[in-house]
């Protein structure tokens, strides 16, 4: 199949790989772009290297990115995924990867570890007071920085000769400028992305485990089952 994938621009170098190590074809299309808040990066930078921190989450590869490259001595680092790691790795800062591609499985990973330690969460200037709670519930002191912004294009995404969409966050999703069209295949990355798709009245055929790879072989084996007549 011809997916279109929403990435910001510079981000979707690796998904022509991926698509074609599983029988498709991919194109970026871009609903928003980054804009990074440089006052917080190097204000949050400067507490990790203080010692001020006892572990930095990452949950996206951007602030990974950002930051990488100016922590000197970080604290416990951990990953929410494998593109997220390659990204610190290429910084020199070894890190530890979530079971799951969500940011929910956190506090479980962490486990007894987190009472009482502070955990920095570079993010996106999107809310995620859910994260927070649970933190602060299993006894962790969370240090929240929105240290980027994700700004809507305005741009339409160019679906025209896509025989797929797909949406990997929910931001994606609602902030797009775009046209349903009959055969048009919508897939949701993840589970949480697929709920924000239904309330905004777009279900997915397809919903992954939150990354790419998982959410190709879901798309292979709904395209399998439609081949044998039981989707």
């Amino acid at each position: 199949m011809r997916i279109a994938v929403t990435r910001i621009a510079e981000k979707g170098v690796r998904d022509a790989l991926t698509c074609r190590r599983h029988g498709h074809e991919c194109s970026t299309v871009s609903p928003l772009r980054i804009e990074i808040y440089q006052d917080r990066v190097l204000s949050f930078v400067e507490a990790a290297n203080r010692g001020d921190l006892d572990c930095i989450f990452f949950a996206s590869a951007v602030p990974a990115e950002v930051m990488g490259p100016l922590l000197r001595s970080p604290p416990r680092i951990i990953a929410i995924g494998p593109q997220t790691a390659r990204t610190l790795e290429r910084s020199g800062i070894r890190c530890e990867i979530l079971p799951s591609f969500y940011s929910r499985a956190l506090v479980p990973y962490l486990g007894d570890w987190i009472r009482g330690r502070r955990i920095g969460l570079p993010r996106a200037d999107v809310p995620n007071p859910a994260l927070l709670a649970a933190i602060e519930a299993a006894g962790g002191i969370p240090v929240e920085v929105r240290c980027y912004g994700l700004v809507p294009t305005g741009t339409p995404l160019a679906t025209d000769g896509a025989d797929a969409l797909l949406f990997t966050s929910g931001s994606s999703f609602s902030r797009a400028v775009w046209q349903p069209r009959p055969g048009l295949l919508l897939i949701a990355i993840g589970e949480i992305t697929a709920e924000v798709m239904k309330e905004g009245g777009a279900t997915p055929a397809v919903v992954g485990d939150g990354s790419l790879e998982g959410t190709l072989k879901a798309l292979n084996d709904f395209l399998e089952k439609k081949g044998r007549g039981r989707v």
